[in-house]
């Protein structure tokens, strides 16, 4: 008999669920349910002064460092038939903001934790109190902050000025706040085993794969989007924008969904269910058929930021990919990319530029209440101090706002959602980055292993009759 499976979500790791599931099991019958009008999640992509803007994601690691092959989303890509688009950055250079000037960002660090203290120098003060008591930094399963651990080591400076800003940049949080073992889970190994932080930092890069000469990022020519909209096409999936799903109840034989309305609800039934929603609202579906399940993921608390755009016409602009900004410069401002010196296939024969800031920091969400004029006029005048000198106005900006839209790790997060889990019937699969991580490539692989955790259920399941 045939099997049906809803994928509840519809951004990207919803999709990669439901392209596995058609490569998979070409017979099963997958509906997509999206809440909002449109698929993809924080991936989308929009128009600047004529030229596609990146509004959310803007690009993905192109290996895994488990690995060292292609990584999930590059594989996607491949898939999809967008292997040739891909394209890396022209420019890799990145800075930091520090007393009110942009200076390199220092190398050999790990998300910001050093490996070579020596790198650190006009950058940030160190404490040195990175020695080792002969046993591990960390117990076995020990889970802390990152600014917990690296301010016990290594002092104040080097979370203010290198930790906080490469995880805000990231996640929107603080260091103080986000869980090592989720954000950073290798450094985290290594810091069971290693007694000094300097020494896991060697240790978790040592263990990265290297490819000589390869890039660290790709993007999509033409716009990430693409990538969303060919999903949506190679899996086969029916697809249902402006759906709510409001309700989640087991059957004797798979699931039945509360589609739609209070009022005129439709009943669904399927054998299985991706859940790929936000930790929220997966919590308010669960409650009812998995109240333990609920509790943990419903514990998770999410950053809000705006994302400021603004093409300016034959700017000087440093040669830089970006920079980032420490929170301790007051700053609205905590990130800026360079796209059109960054990606050589965004550069325009008229000089216009494209510049995009993200703004918002977790709990200092205030400047976000400022209306999109404001807020755009707060950027320009933020970036013409960083750079160092007045930059022209702006032909056209676009400011794109994502309400609890980042996943804030604390510790403990990922024994939360091991718990979470453990406490689901199989044929249904949490998925996505409330759960696995951030990034396009984490989001495209809990997609994909959610997809083969439910199918692989649907197989052991003893047949009727």
């Amino acid at each position: 008999m045939q099997k049906r499976v809803a994928v509840i979500g519809g951004g990207i790791a919803g999709l990669a669920a439901a392209v596995r599931i058609h490569d998979a099991a070409p017979d099963t019958v997958v509906t997509i349910f999206e809440q909002g009008a449109t698929l993809g999640g924080k991936l989308r992509t929009g128009e600047l002064a004529g030229s596609p803007v990146e509004l959310g994601a803007e690009a993905f690691l192109v290996r895994d460092a488990a690995t060292g092959e292609d990584s999930p989303a590059v594989k996607l890509a491949h898939r999809l038939g967008l292997g040739d688009d891909l394209v890396n950055p022209a420019v890799g250079a990145a800075a930091l903001a520090v007393n009110g000037k942009l200076v390199p960002m220092p190398r050999g660090t790990l998300t910001g934790v050093p490996g070579d203290l020596g790198a650190l120098a006009g950058v940030a003060a160190v404490d040195d109190h990175d020695l080792d008591a002969g046993e591990p930094l960390l117990a076995e399963g020990e889970d802390v902050a990152v600014g917990a651990l690296v301010r016990r080591r290594l002092g104040d400076q080097v979370v203010d000025r290198l930790v906080d800003p490469m995880l805000g940049g990231v996640y929107a949080g603080r260091a103080d706040r986000l869980s090592l073992a989720a954000t950073m889970p290798a450094l985290a190994r290594q810091a069971r085993r290693e007694g000094t932080l300097t020494g896991a930092v060697k240790a978790a890069q040592a263990a990265f794969p290297r490819v000589p000469g390869g890039a660290v990022f790709a993007t999509v020519r033409g716009g990430v989007s693409r990538l969303v909209s060919a999903a949506a096409s190679a899996s086969g999936a029916e697809i249902r924008l402006g759906a709510t799903v409001r309700e989640l109840a087991r059957t004797p034989d798979g699931w039945r969904l509360t589609v739609g309305p209070t009022r005129d609800p439709e009943h669904v039934v399927v054998d299985a269910v991706v859940l790929a929603v936000p930790a929220r609202p997966a919590a308010r579906l669960l409650q009812a058929v998995a109240p333990g399940a609920a509790e943990a993921v419903g514990a998770l608390d999410y950053a809000s930021v705006a994302l400021v755009s603004l093409a300016l016409p034959r700017p000087e602009l440093p040669e830089l990919s970006g920079f980032l900004v420490p929170a301790e410069n007051g700053t609205a401002v905590k990130a800026a990319t360079f796209f059109s010196t960054k990606w050589a296939h965004q550069r325009r024969p008229d000089g216009v530029a494209l510049v995009r800031a993200s703004v918002g920091r977790y709990g200092d969400e205030h400047v976000l209440q400022r209306d999109d004029a404001e807020l755009a006029g707060i950027v320009h005048r933020e970036l013409s101090t960083l750079v160092d000198h007045s930059l022209p106005k702006p032909l056209d900006t676009k400011v794109q706002r994502w309400g609890g839209a980042l996943p804030q790790y604390a510790p403990g997060h990922l024994d939360r959602v091991a718990a979470a889990r453990a406490a689901l019937v199989p044929t249904l699969a949490l998925a996505g980055a409330g759960y696995d991580g951030v990034g396009i490539p984490i989001c495209v692989r809990s997609g994909e292993s959610a997809a083969d955790a439910v199918l692989a259920a649907l197989r052991d399941r003893p047949q009727a009759g």
